[in-house]
């Protein structure tokens, strides 16, 4: 019987040793982070404000503040990356987040709560440094269940990390739990501080007409594929991010007892979550195999499929059980588009490339739950999903149509 320990982690690749470490170590960010999710605007009420502002716009800008923040910080941060080396991002990422978390448990108003979430978006990013430091290490064959990996650690952590967060809410205050996650973070960050080695060697790069970032940037879109490779990713945000506020009042139409929503809101993001897990590790092998542009397409199609329909179920298991199957069909979106960018990415510029791909993840997630707010005051919620469905299906027909007319092996 195989049995995993210390002794055998050290006689693994460089690469897979690493991947394991940065794996637990995304799932603490990810539980971490999720802690706060589930009463952020109930902690924003609680703080009250300090400036006359009303309850619900600042709840809007705990939401909006952090993602439009890191929208503007993700690619800085990335170039930053590839010029000074991986591993310091990723600790950036963690303490930066350990730091801030933990103060936000000491906070008297809710401006000051939306002033520490601007600037953590603009000093975290776990994920996109993370994927940054496995792509610049991982054999090419190997990204997709590397990236795979990485996805599962941050589904799990995002599945546990709601409950979790409500239990330590509910038994000692939402202070607690801020200070908690803290706690997490700061240890996600020592287990990469002395457990994780990177010889960096920086790529030197061609000298370009337009230095500096933009430059960097204009290189990088420019590149076979990138640019469409982003667009999966906007789109495969906005499509997810979009019913997200709308799926916890939703529910609340459907139950007959609403006084256990908050319960079935947390089994439905769990069952999802789960199957985002599973799949991202079995399709990222897949992947590897026959090709991850055929993932896309083919996990893409599936969740604008799944999504259609929702808006018109009728029993809450039928939006339970659809949900769980959306988060499957998500689970071999995300690492299928990491391994591509890994794939197109040139030596050296993994940091920049992975900074970007954060920075359209949230721009999408920041536009997006107005986008779905809009819909459902303007026309109803069973819109807000098909807007989703559709969106994936969008996504289907530009990847599937790329990919027969630039078709790609092992891509």
């Amino acid at each position: 019987m195989y049995r995993f320990s210390p002794k055998r982690l050290a006689l693994l690749p460089h690469w897979e040793r690493t991947l394991y470490i940065l794996v637990l170590a995304q799932l603490l960010s990810a539980m971490a982070f999720s802690n706060i999710f589930p009463f952020l605007p109930l902690y924003v009420r609680e703080l009250g404000s300090s400036s006359g502002l009303s309850v619900e716009l600042l709840a809007g800008l705990v939401y909006s503040g952090q993602a439009f923040a890191m929208m503007i910080a993700s690619p800085i941060w990335g170039t930053v990356a590839d010029r000074f080396g991986r591993k310091l991002m990723v600790e950036r990422a963690f303490f930066s987040g350990a730091i801030l978390l933990f103060l936000m448990g000491y906070v008297q108003s809710a401006e000051q709560l939306v002033l520490l979430r601007v600037i953590q978006g603009a000093l975290t990013g776990t994920i996109a440094a993370a994927n940054a430091l496995m792509a610049s290490i991982t054999p090419r064959e190997r990204t997709g269940y590397a990236m795979g990996m990485l996805q599962v650690g941050m589904w799990a952590g995002f599945g546990m990390g709601p409950l979790t967060g409500g239990l330590l809410a509910d038994a000692f205050g939402y202070r607690a739990a801020f200070l908690v996650t803290g706690v997490m973070l700061g240890l996600a960050g020592l287990m990469v501080l002395f457990f994780v080695k990177e010889q960096f060697t920086p790529v030197e790069r061609p000298k370009r007409k337009s230095g500096g970032l933009l430059g960097d940037w204009r290189a990088i879109l420019s590149a076979p594929n990138m640019s469409l490779t982003y667009a999966m990713r906007f789109l495969s945000a906005l499509g997810g991010s979009m019913v997200t506020p709308v799926l916890p009042i939703f529910l609340l139409q459907l139950m007959p007892d609403p006084s256990r929503v908050n319960t079935l809101a947390g089994l439905t993001g769990g069952l999802t979550y789960a199957g985002s897990s599973l799949a991202a590790v079995v399709l990222g092998r897949v992947g590897d195999r026959i090709g991850h542009r055929r993932i896309l397409v083919v996990s893409a199609l599936a969740a604008g499929l799944i999504y259609l329909p929702q808006g018109w179920v009728t029993q809450t298991w039928q939006l339970v059980a659809l949900q769980a199957a959306a988060g499957v069909a998500s689970g071999g979106l995300l690492p299928s588009v990491s391994a591509l960018l890994a794939r197109y990415a040139r030596p050296g510029e993994e940091g920049s490339v992975y900074g970007l791909d954060n920075s359209v993840g949230s721009a999408a997630r920041t536009v997006a739950p107005m986008i779905g707010a809009a819909l459902v005051e303007f026309v109803g919620i069973p819109y807000a999903f098909l807007a989703a469905g559709v969106i994936y299906l969008l996504a289907a027909a530009l990847s599937g149509r790329h990919m027969l007319v630039y078709p790609q092996r092992g891509a």
